[in-house]
């Protein structure tokens, strides 16, 4: 197995040339299986072994970057005193991984549990390197959660991952300068370059967005969002990819390529003290991600507060809505665990729990995938003062997709509500403007 690319693939400005560099950067594709597909039955020796192992004693290595999820799993080694579980930071992301491949190799060094984003489970499940989790039940979970997380953990028929978070994307977007220019949310593309060129002509030097040409997974969620599926995997090793005839890519690479050749959007790298810069002057009016963005708006521009909103992502076909997700990590066991069993209930515990998945929220900052906190009206009508007292959950939560999608989501950024919780949400030198 080749050790995962890193976040930041390297890709040019042109569209083309990004979208090709996005799709082979996510080496083949996600090969997350759409619709409801199951895994075998579980074996019921295995299953019961599951909940047998939180009255045993066991101690657990766990291997997450999440800032403050110490929070929740004190929560859980208090309901379950026989299971001690240590929280180790190994790294984030692909410097993760890279540990986690060489001590699968090695045969020894392995946690028991490892946090690990959508894009790459695929890698990890295909070469067997995390357990099939329908083996110990993990199926039963299915309604639990959003299905377009749940369909990112099932990979050719198995369970290979615990849904933890998700970003479900939206339109971030400057209130004060559409309210200025007389302008309403744009509910449609075609709209949304209307308003380009209004903002383009109040300021020359403003855009109505960004566009980062490394950041391959901003182009594959704006794909998905266009309906597009460009590359998919099935079995094992056969991987297959439609540049050109994928209508979705079509679709996208039309509707960018003009914003991008009228100068209504500019690429610029994001993340950088630059980009924040620009986000902050109200340079660029909007920000189109995952659901994660609203902490690190908070943390990194603090002197926008009451500046922005939240409104739905624009529509190719607004009778016809689609959307997509940036971002999301599941958990996963790992077969060199001496303790598969209480790897697989703390993991399940962690991630379906009601007091779990309202302590990774707010404790731990991470947005839901459990249908639990998701439809709760205790978190949609939450008002943020940041956001104008906007119940922004309300939007978010209503902008999940229906289901997951094949060969979408490569890179995500999935712990991002506060600055130090992933490598491009830290607080920058624009973090005064």
């Amino acid at each position: 197995m080749k050790t995962l690319p890193s976040r930041r693939g390297a890709m040019t400005a042109g569209v083309a040339a990004a979208l090709s560099l996005a799709l082979a950067a996510c080496g083949g594709g996600s090969g997350v299986s759409g619709g409801d597909a199951t895994g075998p039955a579980a074996v019921p020796s295995k299953s019961a072994a599951v909940q047998d192992a939180l009255s045993k004693p066991a101690e657990l290595t766990f291997w997450t970057w999440v800032t403050g999820i110490e929070k929740t799993v004190a929560r859980f080694e208090a309901k379950y005193p026989n299971i001690k579980v240590n929280v180790v930071n190994a790294g984030q992301s692909a410097d993760q991984y890279t540990k986690l491949q060489t001590a699968i190799k090695a045969g020894s060094g392995a946690p028991d549990v490892a946090q690990i984003e959508y894009f790459a489970l695929p890698q990890f499940a295909l070469s067997k390197q995390v357990v099939n989790l329908s083996e110990y039940g993990a199926d039963a979970l299915k309604d639990k959660f959003a299905a377009s997380a749940w369909n990112q953990v099932v990979i050719n028929g198995g369970v290979y991952g615990i849904p933890q978070d998700t970003g479900p994307m939206a339109m971030f977007y400057r209130k004060d300068i559409f309210d200025r220019l007389k302008l309403e949310p744009p509910k449609t593309w075609a709209e949304f370059a209307e308003a380009a060129k209004k903002i383009k002509a109040d300021n020359p030097d403003n855009f109505i967005t960004s566009i980062d040409p490394g950041d391959a997974g901003g182009v594959d969620s704006l794909i998905w969002q266009a309906g597009g599926q460009p590359f998919k995997t099935s079995g094992e090793s056969n991987v297959s990819v439609t540049l050109d005839s994928d209508p979705g890519v079509k679709q996208w690479v039309t509707n960018f390529g003009t914003l991008l050749k009228d100068k209504l959007v500019e690429p610029q790298p994001g993340w950088t003290d630059e980009w924040w810069k620009g986000m902050g002057s109200g340079k660029y009016a909007t920000w189109l991600t995952g659901a994660w963005a609203p902490g690190a708006i908070m943390n990194s521009i603090p002197k926008t507060k009451g500046k922005w909103a939240v409104a739905p992502m624009p529509q190719y076909d607004a009778a016809t809505p689609m959307n997509a997700e940036n971002g999301g990590s599941s958990v996963a066991v790992i077969p060199q665990s001496k303790n598969i069993p209480a790897a697989v209930a703390f993991a399940e515990w962690l991630n379906s729990d009601p007091e779990a998945v309202k302590s990774l929220n707010e404790e731990a900052g991470l947005f839901p995938a459990t249908k639990v906190l998701l439809d709760d009206p205790a978190f949609r009508d939450v008002p943020w003062e940041f956001f104008g007292g906007q119940k922004i959950n309300q939007v978010l939560g209503d902008a999940r997709p229906p289901s997951g999608r094949a060969g979408s989501t490569c890179r995500s950024r999935c712990t991002p509500t506060a600055s130090s919780r992933t490598p491009w949400a830290r607080r920058s030198t624009a973090a005064g403007t």
